[in-house]
């Protein structure tokens, strides 16, 4: 019997490893998740075939497409696909999947953890504790979430759930996202239709957008400029929406009082230098969604959205680019990334 070829990254969970390999008609490839691009593009002309890709942080655009002549689903590890070029494999009839579902609850309590984080100001005062400045505590004093405003910029799923458990904190809970209709919005949350009139009254500010044209760049210096100094940015989306070096201004001006940053362009970003250089940074090595729950649910989408695929029974909701499941659309020039809705 002839075996598909699926080529995965190492860390995909063990329970999708397992489903994977427990089919008799499939291949497993484990490579690196850090494998250089080019050496991913080695890999794949390495073998005659390749079915299926499940990746990580590895990019999948064109000239991986011509190393893989009879390639059928990219399954990405997780929600985002700004590494994968959608157009090209629109147009090239290949489902783009991602694990809808399975982090949004991750990268929400991770979102709110970052919040409190700031409004407690916990790293300054384990600081004072740690290096014996107990009495200086009057000079920290934290804030209070309950009565500030928010403005989340996207509302798919991570965002809503955001805007839920943020409402429930009795906070005042603004979106801007021109993809959707109030209808479509949490309960308790109001639309906003103008991003700069909404960021110049939030206290805080927290990305939950894809990563696309459109959004590159999106908090630029303009935009950051019309926030208050006592505001922060949240971002867990992806780098590159914020202006990292204007943030960083504004932050060594005291033109905003903090960030916490999940992620960053480049990815990892220079040690000690920039924004991980301040004290009014917080952060982390962009894990906001990678909880171990989180992992297991991943594991099974990512593998499950393959052999889905494989088995002629694909579930559309979890593809960025659901139309090339429909054989008339393989012929249809593909839609830009721009026009994928935030949802996803």
């Amino acid at each position: 019997m002839s075996k598909k070829r699926v080529l995965i990254a190492h860390i995909l969970g063990a329970e999708g490893k397992q489903m994977l390999r427990e089919r008799d008609d499939i291949e497993v490839v484990e490579f690196a998740n850090t494998i250089e691009q080019d050496q991913f593009q080695v890999l794949l002309e390495s073998f005659d075939e390749v079915h299926g890709v499940i990746l990580g942080l590895t990019r999948f655009g064109s000239a991986e497409l011509q190393r893989t002549p009879v390639l059928q689903v990219v399954s990405r590890i997780g929600v985002g696909f700004d590494a994968v070029d959608i157009p090209a494999m629109t147009e090239a009839g290949i489902p783009v999947m991602v694990c809808a579902n399975a982090n949004h609850r991750a990268v929400a309590e991770h979102t709110l953890g970052f919040m409190l984080s700031l409004a407690k100001r916990t790293e300054a005062l384990t600081d004072l504790v740690r290096d014996g400045n107990w009495h200086q505590r009057y000079d920290y004093l934290p804030t209070e979430l309950e009565g500030r405003e928010v403005l989340l910029v996207g509302c798919g799923r991570i965002g809503a759930r955001v805007a839920t458990l943020l409402v429930a904190l009795g906070m005042r809970v603004k979106v801007y996202d021109p993809y959707l209709s109030p209808r479509q919005l949490p309960q308790g949350v109001e639309q906003v239709a103008v991003l700069e009139q909404a960021l110049s009254s939030a206290d805080y500010v927290s990305l939950h957008c894809p990563k696309t044209a459109e959004t590159v760049g999106l908090l630029s210096a303009e935009r950051l400029a019309l926030m208050k100094p006592h505001a922060y940015v949240i971002n867990t989306a992806r780098g590159g929406i914020v202006d990292e070096q204007a943030l960083y201004q504004a932050l060594v001006e005291k033109r905003l009082a903090g960030a916490a940053l999940d992620v960053f362009l480049p990815e990892p970003p220079p040690y000690g230098t920039g924004l991980l250089s301040l004290d009014s940074v917080i952060c982390s090595p962009h894990l906001a969604g990678v909880s171990r729950e989180a992992v297991s649910r991943m594991a099974k989408l990512a593998a499950g959205n393959v052999l889905n695929v494989f088995d002629a029974v694909p579930n559309r909701d979890n593809a960025v680019n659901p139309q090339v499941f429909d054989r008339a659309t393989h012929l249809v020039q593909a839609d830009s990334a721009e026009a994928i809705p935030y949802p996803i």
